[in-house]
């Protein structure tokens, strides 16, 4: 296929009217397909449906004899503690057990850092005047909602092979007591599908941030979640953090949205003893505990960290072969154009795609004219504006494999005549 940036206007023109007919073919067949979101479709669902079969009555007590039916273990039942603690590679003290999302605990962590401040801080973030997050860009649309959610002002930082450009998180974080949190996916990072070098994870233990209540939100959603052979491998923030002496500094999150139930799993928030001694005090004022059936559920249906891993392997096969149909759609519709790149991650759930800059918002309102609904240009940035309107974020997961056959198809031939569009629209003004 030629390059398009190598093409004649005439022949950029020739090549536009070949996709618009091609469109409108599609157009026509009156599809309705949903791509906008990384949630698991009926089927990936259905592989934890055996979770639902264990009998009610081995899930009444614990270890140690606690009745989860009735009040008591405000952070969380010791077995579920126990079974993330050594996933995570920490210790039950510095777990707690949350309800079926993870963003729900980011929201509450960041609510409460705002209205009753946080560990070591001075005074509440929202007495401080204008405070700041760091984003980096592209990143999970979910956490800047969060903060544009409460006038935080955030600044973009931009995401490199090896994760966010630490010289300037370090610039910001060092020099600005203002900026008081960052967002972070370390591992498969949503959408790149990047994950963090032991040097970027390092860099962030090492911070000596100007602000005493500095926090960073790691929010290790696909921890467990690898599909390839090769698993990337994520240091530990704790551990680096031991070295600096800034546990106080992180708060890690992860859920099982993605693991068993997105509607109906299990939430956790890690992070030093002090911050969760500080924390869970705010719990006992908030909350008499979180659903702690459900703890038991998970932590007797996987039994132990092997148990959870070889669950995931399931999910691994299954999503596998759909990122792989996605990936070869992108080959053989746009490889060789010279309009557009996108990632090959071994896990997550996600495809980043960069095309032409002033393109992503043309080929995102083409594809749903034709009836793919995909998330929005911009969400990928705080504010939902991408600068450079160039961000794509591809999510295979729900689409059965034949309609993600059609969905890139449809993706391939917008994004063509978006791109040439663009072209064309710059060859004239010259």
């Amino acid at each position: 296929m030629k390059n398009y940036l190598e093409m004649s206007k005439h022949e950029r023109r020739k090549a536009l009217e070949e996709q618009q007919k091609l469109y409108e073919q599609q157009k026509a067949a009156g599809l309705n397909l949903d791509m906008s979101r990384g949630k698991p479709d009926a089927t990936q669902l259905n592989l934890s449906m055996d979770m639902l079969q264990q009998n009610p009555y081995d899930l009444i007590y614990t270890r140690k004899g606690t009745d989860v039916r009735n009040y008591g273990e405000l952070a969380g039942v010791d077995e579920a503690k126990e079974l993330f603690a050594e996933l995570l590679g920490l210790k039950m003290e510095n777990i707690i057990m949350g309800g079926q999302s993870s963003l729900a605990l980011m929201y509450d962590t960041v609510i409460k850092a705002f209205v009753l401040g946080v560990y070591g801080g001075s005074k509440p973030w929202g007495q401080q005047g204008k405070v700041k997050f760091l984003c980096p860009v592209p990143g999970y649309d979910r956490h800047f909602l969060i903060t544009q959610e409460f006038g935080i002002e955030m600044i973009s930082i931009p995401m490199k092979k090896k994760g966010p450009d630490m010289d300037l998180v370090r610039q910001y974080v060092e020099s600005d007591p203002l900026v008081k949190g960052i967002w972070c996916v370390p591992k498969y990072s949503n959408p790149t599908g990047i994950t963090f070098s032991n040097d970027t994870v390092e860099a962030f233990a090492a911070l000596k941030p100007a602000a005493d209540d500095f926090r960073i939100f790691w929010d290790n959603a696909y921890f467990v979640h690898g599909f390839r052979d090769k698993d990337d491998q994520l240091m530990n923030i704790f551990e680096a953090c031991e070295k600096y002496g800034s546990e106080d500094m992180v708060y890690e999150f992860m859920s099982t949205s993605k693991v068993t139930f997105s509607g109906a799993g299990v939430a956790v928030l890690a992070a030093s003893k002090h911050n969760i001694d500080f924390l869970t005090r705010q719990m006992s004022i908030q909350t008499l505990g979180y659903d702690k059936i459900n703890q038991l559920r998970h932590v007797k249906y996987f039994k132990n960290v092997a148990g959870l891993k070889k669950h995931m392997q399931k999910q691994a096969n299954y999503l596998r072969p759909k990122f792989d149909v996605v990936l070869a759609g992108l080959e053989r519709g746009l490889k060789g154009t010279g309009i557009g790149k996108w990632s090959n991650p071994n896990g997550g759930y996600f495809i980043s795609y960069d095309g032409l800059p002033g393109t992503a918002k043309r080929c995102i309102d083409l594809c749903a004219m034709a009836g793919v609904k995909m998330t929005p240009a911009g969400a990928t940035f705080p504010y939902g504006i991408d600068p450079e309107d160039k961000n794509i974020r591809i999510a295979p997961s729900f689409p059965s494999t034949p309609e993600l056959y059609q969905s890139m198809n449809i993706f391939c031939i917008c994004q063509k005549i978006a791109a040439l569009e663009k072209l064309l629209e710059e060859k004239d003004n010259e």
